[in-house]
């Protein structure tokens, strides 16, 4: 029976640090990213692929609020912004996928689906805003919004690329229709799906479904993407090739292989940044602490090497 990995695709898969973010930079950043993981697709694994919006979702943002300024057209909800990115960003993947495939001869399917997951709408975490969203600011940007708009939270990246946006980032408890998610991919599909961590919405006293302003985390969502169906893999894309400890500071260490209980004590110690590396380390042990064996975070580049990353294990 073919091994079913989830591949969780970083900001960087789409956008890379420098760059304005055209259509044709995403898409050449794509089909790179696509490219790493054409090893796997050899195998015969079983793939579904999670993806990020970060950037994205916060040029929809913007978009619908410089339209809503200078003409009628209404600036939309972010749950709405989340799904106009799953589609966007899901055309990318899945052209860039397909172009791959092409060139070494496969035939699979690619198949991206609009997914809603659910969330806890008295999540504390709507009360602190860590996820960012958006293009980097430097500090003088970042005050002249702010003097137009008082009040939207803001964050400086660990990695000195300037100030971000952040919203709400809520838990994901359930990806809806992971059981057909599930046997796409079974059926030989590549399917791509969590897009943005998905469309947050809760479940409202009366059972129906309704959006809320959040963005979750593509990382936790695609850890529970992988346990509930029960993959054999977990791989968290990034920009670096491991994770480190005293990350650039005195002392800076690559990990090779990390336990759930060193790894829940580096959280302790906050050694990972929020809104970084942080909700990645968490989904990696999300997953194994829930029946998976090992977590693998790495750049994409790193995939074809047996030793690449950082392995979480219990």
């Amino acid at each position: 029976m073919a091994k079913t990995a989830v591949i969780a695709f970083g900001g960087n898969a789409l956008l890379r640090s420098g760059q304005r973010g055209t259509y044709e930079e995403q898409i050449a950043n794509v089909q790179s990213t696509c490219e790493s993981i054409i090893g796997m697709v050899e195998q015969g694994y079983n793939i579904i692929i999670g993806h990020g919006n970060g950037p994205q979702v916060g040029n929809v943002m913007l978009q619908h609020e410089i339209a809503s300024r200078v003409t009628d057209v209404l600036a939309m909800p972010l749950d709405f912004c989340v799904s106009e990115t799953q589609g966007s960003i899901g055309y990318l993947i899945e052209q860039g996928m397909r172009n791959v495939l092409h060139r070494h001869h496969i035939q699979r399917n690619v198949v991206g689906v609009i997914t809603q997951v659910t969330v806890d709408g008295n999540d504390d975490l709507f009360q602190n805003p860590t996820k960012p969203v958006g293009p980097y600011y430097k500090q003088k940007e970042m005050n002249a919004i702010l003097a137009d708009r008082p009040g939207i939270p803001f964050k400086e990246d660990p990695k000195g690329n300037g100030w971000r946006r952040v919203v709400a980032s809520p838990k994901p408890l359930e990806v809806l229709n992971v059981d057909v998610i599930e046997a796409l991919a079974k059926a030989g599909n590549i399917v791509i799906t969590v897009g943005g961590g998905g469309i947050p919405v809760v479940r409202t006293a009366e059972g129906e479904y309704k959006g809320v302003e959040a963005v979750i985390d593509k990382d936790l969502a695609s850890a529970l993407t992988a346990i509930a169906v029960k993959a054999d893999e977990f791989y968290i894309l990034t920009d670096v090739p491991k994770v480190y400890i005293n990350f650039r500071k005195p002392g800076e260490k690559a990990l090779d292989v990390l336990t759930v209980a060193e790894a829940e004590q580096y959280l302790e110690e906050k050694q990972f940044a929020e809104g970084s590396m942080a909700p990645k380390i968490r989904a990696a042990i999300q997953f194994v602490k829930n029946g998976g064996k090992e977590c693998i975070i790495t750049e994409a580049g790193q995939l074809n090497n047996p030793q690449c990353g950082t392995r979480i294990v219990k």
